[in-house]
C-alpha cells in the first residue's frame, strides 16, 4: 500500500486528511496497523505525485459518493476507496480510454463485494439500522438531486433493494452511467441491466420520499423543533409533529434505542419525553447539516449523544432519524465532500 513513509511512491490519496476531534478515530479505522494516525495521514505533494495519483485524487469525491450511496456507511466507503486505489495503481493507464468510467467500475465492483458482506452483518444488527450520517459541505445542500439521493429517507429505501439492484439504480438514476458501463461493472449484459434498472426504479418510486418544502422552510421547522427538544414541552412537540410521524433510532446495541420504528405524534412524544431521557439531564442541540439536509446534533449534559436528521413535509416533522450508535458518529465532526460529477 502506498505510504508517506515510502519516499519512492506517492502518498495514499484514498483517504483525505482530516481535522478536528474525529481525526484519530477515522484514520485508525482506515489504517488499522498504524499507532500514529498523524504519521500516516495522506499528503498530496505535487513534486511526488504521479499521473495515477492525480487522476485518482481528481475523482475521489465522486468515487466516495458512489461507494457511500451503495453502502450507507462512510467507513465502508473509505475501505472501498482503499481497495480501489490498490487496484488502480496496477492499471496500465495507456490502455484506459475513460479514466473516470474505469475508476467507477472498480469502485462499483468493490462496493458490491462489500455490500454482500455487510448485508449479512446487518441482519444480526441490534435494533434498527440507519445509514452513517455525514456532515456535508454547503454545496451539497444546494444540489437538490444530490441531497435527495443521500437523504436518510432515500438511503433507507435503497436498503430494500438487492445488492445488484442497488448498484444498477445508483449508477443509472443518480450518476447517469450508461447501460454498457453498468453492465461491465456488475458483470451483466446490457439487456439484463435495463431490466434490473426498470425493476429497481419501479420499486424505489413506490417508496421514494417526496420533498415538497424549500430549504428555508425546512430550516425554520427544524429550528422550532430544536427549541421543543430543549424545553421538552409536550404541546410544543405535538404542534410540530405530523400525525403519522415516524421516529427511527439507531443505538447499535451500545446505546438505548427503540427496537422498532415509533409511529404517530403521541407515541413519538411519549417515547422521547417519557422514556428516552432522564428528567435530571440537560439537553442541548446544535443546528447542523447532515447528508445535505438540516439536522441537529444532540448533547446530553454537554456530551454528544447523537445526530438527528429531520424530514419535513407540509410544514411539519414527518420523519426523525436519530443515530446514537457512537461507532457511526465519526463523520459528523469534519465536513465530507460529495458530488455527482
Amino acid at each position: 500500500m502506498p505510504s508517506t513513509h515510502d519516499t519512492d511512491r506517492p502518498a495514499n490519496p484514498a483517504t483525505k486528511p482530516r481535522t478536528g476531534p474525529a481525526t484519530a478515530l477515522a484514520d485508525l479505522a482506515t489504517n488499522p496497523d498504524s499507532t500514529d494516525p498523524a504519521a500516516t495521514a495522506p499528503v498530496t505533494d505535487p513534486a511526488t505525485t504521479d499521473p495515477a495519483t492525480d487522476i485518482f485524487v481528481a475523482h475521489r469525491d465522486l468515487l466516495f459518493t458512489v461507494a457511500y450511496e451503495m453502502l450507507g456507511s462512510a467507513a465502508d466507503a473509505e475501505d472501498v476507496l482503499q481497495e480501489t486505489w490498490l487496484r488502480w495503481t496496477g492499471v496500465d493507464l495507456a490502455q484506459v480510454r475513460d479514466q473516470r468510467a474505469y475508476l467507477v467500475r472498480i469502485t462499483t465492483r468493490q462496493a458490491l463485494n462489500r455490500l454482500r458482506t455487510v448485508r449479512r452483518r446487518r441482519e444480526a444488527y441490534v435494533g434498527q439500522w440507519l445509514p452513517e450520517p455525514l456532515l456535508t459541505t454547503p454545496d451539497v445542500a444546494e444540489d437538490v438531486e444530490l441531497t435527495e439521493s443521500v437523504s436518510m429517507a432515500m438511503m433507507l429505501v435503497l436498503e430494500t433493494l438487492t445488492p445488484t439492484e442497488r448498484a444498477v439504480f445508483v449508477l443509472r438514476e443518480v450518476f447517469e452511467v450508461g447501460y454498457d458501463e453498468i453492465a461491465a461493472a456488475v458483470d451483466k449484459t446490457p439487456a439484463a441491466v435495463r431490466q434490473i434498472a426498470h425493476r429497481a426504479r419501479k420499486h424505489v418510486d413506490a417508496r421514494r420520499p417526496r420533498t415538497t418544502v424549500s430549504a428555508r422552510e425546512a430550516r425554520a421547522v427544524v429550528d422550532s423543533f430544536r427549541r421543543a427538544l430543549e424545553t421538552r414541552d409536550p404541546q410544543d412537540f405535538l404542534d410540530l409533529l405530523a400525525p403519522d410521524v415516524v421516529l427511527v433510532s439507531d443505538g447499535g446495541g451500545i446505546k438505548r434505542a427503540a427496537l422498532r420504528p415509533v409511529v404517530g405524534a403521541d407515541k413519538v412524544t411519549r417515547f422521547y419525553l417519557g422514556g428516552s431521557l432522564k428528567a435530571d439531564v440537560t439537553v442541548t442541540t446544535e443546528p447542523t447539516v447532515v447528508n445535505g439536509a438540516p439536522a441537529l446534533a444532540v448533547r446530553i449534559d454537554g456530551e454528544l449523544d447523537g445526530v438527528m436528521a429531520v424530514r419535513v413535509e407540509n410544514g411539519l416533522v414527518s420523519g426523525l432519524y436519530y443515530v446514537r450508535n457512537p461507532e457511526k458518529l465519526t463523520h459528523v465532526m469534519a465536513e465530507n465532500s460529495l458530488t455527482l460529477r
